[in-house]
């Protein structure tokens, strides 16, 4: 792949897809990548991505996944889980008349790319995961899990966000403040310090997960034009759309029963932050990849980076996506 010219800028447009609708966001031509947001994010948090991409010779795609932005966000629980958002991913390529796409994810979005990849091996030739490695479905019942996190004082945040309403009570009345906080918490420049009350975690006797938010500045990435972005999105959609991915763990559980334990096959990059707690939680998860991700050829951990790793690491996380996709085959 040779860089091409100097690509003009973003393109926005809908397709057409199981979701209803879906806010695609396009840049460059040549080979498709997709790329997928996590929470509580946008196509947005890939505007860094999506020039560097275009000018290595790539065509770029960041989506609203269904629920965010100017995607539908169907009324239905259930119409968030990974059968469907994988089935949007799927509609995407189909629309913008592809055969087959790179698909890359941050946060949810790694599970999503994941899944994607997994699901339609065909479709999806390679898988770039952000944040969040790959664990492959079974074991235990996701909410059991996250119920013994955290002990009888406090709650994961999994769980506290489970109950439809409970979690929007606490984010919807300040969207922007919260958003902010929510940001700060899990960013290398602004996270708190160590020994401080993990802010993954809501006290039980009436506690809200803001309050373990960091105060004062914002990350370094993020400006207040950023947050305007980001806050606005939300203040006209609510949270309840973005909330709903994690609403369906257990049936997620349950529709993936039959690729327990499976692998994915196709070439793959992995790319987490040293001060992300995805990273440390999730350690024996990237310790399993020689089985999980044969046919991993990059992986990556950040010094000094935190959750937000796209965005709090631009330029490497663009010259290692763009190294990457430089290799793969075809």
């Amino acid at each position: 792949m040779h860089p091409s010219a100097p690509s003009a800028g973003p393109r926005h447009h809908t397709i057409e897809a199981p979701a209803g609708r879906l806010h695609l966001v396009e840049q460059g031509t040549g080979p498709l990548v997709l790329l997928v947001h996590g929470f509580p994010e946008s196509w947005y948090s890939w505007r860094r991505q999506l020039p560097a991409l275009a000018a290595a010779g790539y065509r770029a795609v960041a989506l609203d996944v269904r629920g965010y932005g100017r995607s539908s966000r169907p009324a239905a629980t259930d119409a968030y889980r990974m059968l469907d958002l994988v089935a949007d991913n799927a509609a995407v390529v189909r629309a913008l008349g592809e055969d087959g796409a790179v698909v890359v994810g941050h946060d949810w979005g790694a599970n999503i790319a994941a899944a994607s990849a997994l699901l339609h091996p065909g479709i999806f030739r390679a898988v770039g995961l952000l944040s969040v490695p790959y664990a492959p479905p079974g074991g235990p019942r996701p909410s059991e899990i996250f119920g013994r996190i955290g002990g009888p004082e406090q709650e994961f945040y999994v769980s506290y966000f489970q109950e439809p309403g409970r979690a929007e009570a606490e984010i919807e009345p300040d969207v922007r403040g919260w958003i902010a906080g929510f940001y700060a918490a899990l960013s290398a420049d602004t996270m708190p310090a160590e020994g401080a009350p993990d802010p993954h975690f809501v006290a039980r006797a009436g506690g809200r997960l803001r309050d373990r938010f960091p105060g004062g500045a914002l990350p370094g990435w993020l400006t207040e034009e950023d947050l305007d972005v980001y806050a606005g999105e939300f203040e006209r959609t609510g949270l309840t759309g973005a909330l709903n991915r994690y609403r369906n763990m257990d049936r997620d559980w349950e529709d993936l029963a039959e690729y327990a334990g499976a692998p994915i096959t196709q070439p793959a990059l992995f790319a987490g932050g040293a001060l992300d707690a995805s990273t440390a939680w999730m350690a024996d998860a990237i310790d399993a990849f020689p089985a999980t991700l044969p046919g991993l050829a990059s992986c990556h951990v950040l010094d000094g980076c935190g959750h937000w790793i796209q965005q709090e690491r631009p330029d490497e996380v663009n010259r290692l996506l763009v190294d990457w996709l430089g290799s793969l085959p075809g």
